[in-house]
């Protein structure tokens, strides 16, 4: 019996908080153990966890996760922390489904949605990966993690790390937005700014991680990022009863939302609580000055090339590369979804409409989303009678730098 076999058998017997088998390579199929801390395959490949599936079809209902609080770990089976004593929480999870219904009538779309992650801790997306990964250092009893970061992710691994007395040492670009920066240093972080793009600041922290020990949570180089990020897509399915919308619209930077979202379905297909005959067709939205991605989709490549130095105000997009360019572009390709590039004017465009007619103040990613599934609509990609979703990935206060306001000053003594 391989050691592998018998951690899973040690899984159904022991283990009923999480049942975390292994990890693998969806690269070269090699497995790893998951009770020790591990970065890529040894082939470079991202390393993905895997779940005894046959043990959670027979043990795990979704009628008792809905029994249980709105929180991120109501999924802890499907989750990699093993007890409950080493979660880090601040409260995150079920995060609305707001209908946008002057927006879909503006669009085309009968039934469009917002996934509106701006509610989440640290205000941003990234504290779900930042709860799953910061939850696993403290489970390994890790005290110092690195990485590089575009904003919104260093801003909530450094709370999440605060919150663990675990340091974070995080390199971001000198353009990152400045409040995802000042939250960094509120935190405590050992924060260092790079005269440079994203993969300059993983240069810089594979350097540091290497001279000094300290454990390398850049994106995909950790594993259970991904699996943080994935309660987004099994949260949407509960909140539309397990049925599936058509089409999930999402920023696309290094990611990993992107990634988690379909491997949240996957799961789910396989445990027989949606209908494994309709997965939603994936959009993966980038920038037009930044879009590694949609560059590949429209060659038909299964990897993506290295992009010119860019500059978009949806920053947290703007990744001219990313080791996990393979798994986004796989996922595109087997739901049929597609990948678009949207300009700077419609996205910053987007950003002011959905404010003003919705009420919400969505970020310049999530408008980039929106601007993606408008552009689809009039091409005829999307049908009037689609279930579209897409994903807000943060607050728009968080990056007041895109949006340009002209306010009149009165004197003391004018009137309006």
């Amino acid at each position: 019996m391989s050691f592998l076999d018998r951690e899973r058998r040690e899984c159904l017997v022991f283990q009923a908080f999480s049942y975390l088998s292994h990890l693998y390579c969806p690269t070269c199929s090699q497995e790893y153990s998951a009770k020790e801390p591990a970065h890529l395959c040894q082939c470079g490949s991202p390393l993905l966890a895997a779940y005894d599936m046959d043990a959670l079809k027979v043990q795990f209902r979704k009628e008792t996760v809905m029994a249980r609080p709105p929180s991120l770990w109501r999924y802890h089976e499907l989750l990699p922390v093993k007890k409950e004593n080493d979660i880090v929480t601040l409260g995150e999870g079920m995060t609305p489904l707001v209908e946008m219904i002057k927006t879909g009538k503006n669009y085309g779309v009968d039934h469009l949605f917002m996934k509106d992650e701006s509610l989440l801790p640290s205000g941003s997306s990234k504290a779900r990966g930042a709860a799953a990964g910061i939850s696993k250092a403290k489970e390994w009893k890790i005290t110092d993690i690195a990485m590089p970061a575009n904003g919104n992710a260093g801003a909530a691994w450094s709370l999440y790390g605060s919150r663990a007395s675990i340091t974070s040492h995080i390199v971001m670009p000198v353009e990152a937005p400045i409040i995802s920066r000042k939250e960094c240093a509120a935190a405590g972080a050992d924060l260092h700014l790079v005269n440079g793009l994203i993969h300059d600041a993983g240069t810089i922290i594979s350097h540091a991680v290497q001279k000094y020990g300290w454990f390398d949570a850049s994106p995909f180089k950790e594993p259970y990022r991904i699996e943080g990020k994935k309660t987004m897509g099994l949260e949407l399915a509960e909140q539309l009863q397990w049925k599936l919308p058509d089409v999930i619209a999402c920023p696309v930077g290094e990611g990993a939302e992107f990634i988690g979202m379909y491997k949240a379905m996957q799961e789910l297909m396989e445990l027989g609580w949606v209908d494994s005959e309709k997965i939603p067709r994936l959009v993966a939205v980038q920038a037009e000055s930044c879009a590694p991605i949609v560059e590949a989709y429209e060659k038909h490549q299964t990897t993506a090339d290295n992009h010119p130095e860019s500059y978009t105000a949806a920053f947290d997009i703007n990744v001219p590369a990313s080791i996990g360019d393979f798994l986004v572009l796989n996922a595109i390709y087997e739901t049929k979804g597609c990948a678009v590039a949207v300009c700077e004017h419609d996205l910053l465009a987007e950003q002011r409409w959905i404010t003003r007619k919705e009420g919400t103040f969505i970020s310049p990613e999530g408008a980039a989303a929106f601007a993606g599934v408008r552009r689809l609509r009039e091409e005829a990609w999307l049908h009037p009678e689609d279930t579209v979703v897409c994903v807000n990935t943060g607050m728009g206060i968080k990056s007041p730098e895109a949006f340009d306001v002209s306010v009149p000053i009165l004197a003391a003594d004018d009137e309006l």
